[in-house]
């Protein structure tokens, strides 16, 4: 352990140009990344995305276009998007878990450039289906029909078929270019450039594109750092996915910050985890409560040597309420915490270090430097403390607003510049924020947001069905799930069970956005004009 380690300071860097260069200078040998046999030092690392840069500029993907990057944790991910982002280009990162006309959808509404995808993940032709999907946004385009704007497909597997082209390919393209285009783009990079756009289906169903300059995403991932007291010897292991913020902003932009070292996960499974944090003795692991409700119920979980452990964050649903003494007593975390953050702004709160359990595991902490926050009633007043109220958000980490959606953006970001979250909580009086409700409709399962909007529209497409409600109900391993309650067209024969429309909402969505549960109901409870109630169906839950 050196003296530079321990005295070492989180990155004050604005963009990633700035902080790989600075990372790469202080910490060269210093391991960046570990993913099974291969390990990327700080200055291989710097090096490494350059290349990827080049690669990009080959392809004719320049500065100011957009990226999907469509692929699990794995080193390569990192590579992709630190190499986009080295040069101006804006990463939009696609769920694993999205199927083929989601995917299209966000390709689409983007319109990116060109698409990094791990093709063979758990056995699926990701670009296959996409271009089944493609087709139903039109004839035009020429790597895929129906994505003009896109030019280039790479991935990130062995097994290539035209007019996809390896990873290898793709460097080997760069390595022509010369490296002085490198540098310049890298120079030209602003604080303000659009870093990454993350897109968030929203309250109408219609995915929308959150806008996040490196200035923005840098302090979303400083706050976390700092909160987490991160440090260049920390191994942190990133189950979390690099496509959501939580995996991407507050686990490896955040250890990048601090010269820790990622060890990503590309599959969550109980016994891959406990091996990982014994051999690599792992330090930081943050995720949502099903992980570690995972670990502790593992049959062997006294086998394994856990010492290590440090630093948690058991975050993004709702958690059990004995799960943060679980983890300090029986997994042996020295500190577990909670944040709040939405895809708008990732890490708005954070608990407090020295934080008593008990204070932690109710509330979500102050907000982090650089970040207001307000409770306000109905009117807009300060509500009070103790006193439920939406929760708003002004500051560095809130979003520059939704792509190319002016409207969207002015309906949650005020004249004030106060963003209006959505979200139900109140303020104690030690500043810290507990949250309570949502007024949106939207749920989470598992840590991934649903948007009930989303699942109707879907359902609305299979020819039986009249009208639907979907709504969240508690599910003890993930937290909430969907149950969906159905009126189905009158006369139509033969008349489809749950298992049907399960099966239809699986080719329509992620898997974690399919209901679980289907009720069948001759008509719904209703307000004056009609609309449905699902204040009245929550209840009934």
């Amino acid at each position: 352990m050196s003296l530079e380690w321990t005295t070492m300071t989180v990155s004050n860097a604005t963009t990633v140009p700035a902080l790989l260069a600075e990372k790469a200078e202080q910490l060269a040998a210093h391991p960046a990344i570990v993913d099974g046999k291969v390990t990327i030092s700080y200055a291989d690392l710097h090096a490494r995305v350059r290349a990827v840069a080049r690669g990009y500029l080959a392809q004719g993907i320049v500065p100011g276009d957009r990226l999907g990057l469509w692929a699990p944790n794995r080193y390569e991910f990192i590579l992709a998007m630190l190499g986009a982002q080295y040069i101006g280009i804006a990463v939009v990162p696609l769920n694993t878990r999205y199927t083929d006309h989601e995917a299209a959808e966000i390709l689409a509404r983007s319109r990116a450039t060109g698409l990094v995808l791990a093709d063979g993940f758990l056995g699926k032709s990701y670009s296959g289906s996409l271009r089944t999907a493609a087709a139903d946004h039109g004839s035009d385009g020429t790597v895929l029909p129906g994505l003009p704007h896109l030019r280039t497909l790479i991935t990130l597997d062995d097994d290539v078929q035209a007019p996809v082209i390896s990873w290898a390919a793709f460097l080997a393209d760069g390595a022509l270019v010369d490296d002085q285009r490198v540098t310049e783009a890298a120079a030209a990079v602003s604080q303000d450039d659009v870093m990454d756009v993350l897109f968030t289906s929203g309250t109408t169903g219609v995915p929308k594109g959150v806008l996040t300059a490196h200035r923005q995403t840098l302090a979303v991932a400083r706050a976390w750092a700092l909160g987490a007291d991160l440090v260049a010897e920390d191994r942190y292991a990133v189950v979390n996915p690099f496509f959501h913020g939580f995996g991407y902003k507050a686990g490896m932009i955040a250890s990048l910050l601090a010269g820790a070292t990622i060890y990503p996960l590309a599959v969550f499974t109980t016994d891959a985890l406990l091996e990982l944090i014994q051999s690599a003795r792992i330090t930081v692991l943050p995720g949502v409560p099903t992980i570690f409700t995972s670990l502790l119920d593992h049959p062997h979980l006294k086998d394994y040597d856990l010492t290590s452990l440090r630093f948690s964050i058991a975050g993004a649903t709702a958690a059990p309420a004995t799960l943060f003494h679980d983890m300090v007593n029986v997994l042996g975390f020295s500190r577990v915490a909670q944040a709040y953050g939405l895809t708008e702004c990732v890490v708005a709160t954070m608990s407090r270090p020295g934080e008593s359990l008990e204070h932690a595991a109710q509330t979500t902490g102050p907000a982090v430097a650089g970040t207001e926050i307000r409770v306000v009633d109905e009117n807009g007043a300060d509500a009070g403390i103790d006193v439920d109220g939406e929760i708003l958000l002004r500051g560095d980490c809130v979003m520059l607003g939704y792509f190319e959606d002016q409207a969207a953006t002015d309906a949650v970001i005020d004249a004030d510049g106060w963003f209006h979250t959505g979200d139900v909580g109140q303020l104690d009086e030690h500043g810290c924020l507990k949250v309570t409700d949502r007024i949106k409709d939207m749920y989470i399962v598992g840590g991934f947001n649903v948007y009930p909007a989303e699942v109707e529209n879907a359902l609305r497409r299979h020819p039986a069905v009249n009208e639907s409600a979907v709504i969240g109900v508690d599910d003890p391993r993930l937290g909430t799930v969907g149950r969906a309650y159905v009126l189905l067209l009158s006369g139509v024969e033969p008349r489809p069970d749950g298992e049907e429309l399960e099966a239809f909402c699986r080719t329509q969505l992620a898997n974690f956005k399919v209901p679980r549960e289907y009720v069948f109901v001759e008509d719904f409870p209703r307000n004056a004009p009609g609309k449905i109630l699902k204040s009245a169906l929550r209840a009934q839950a």
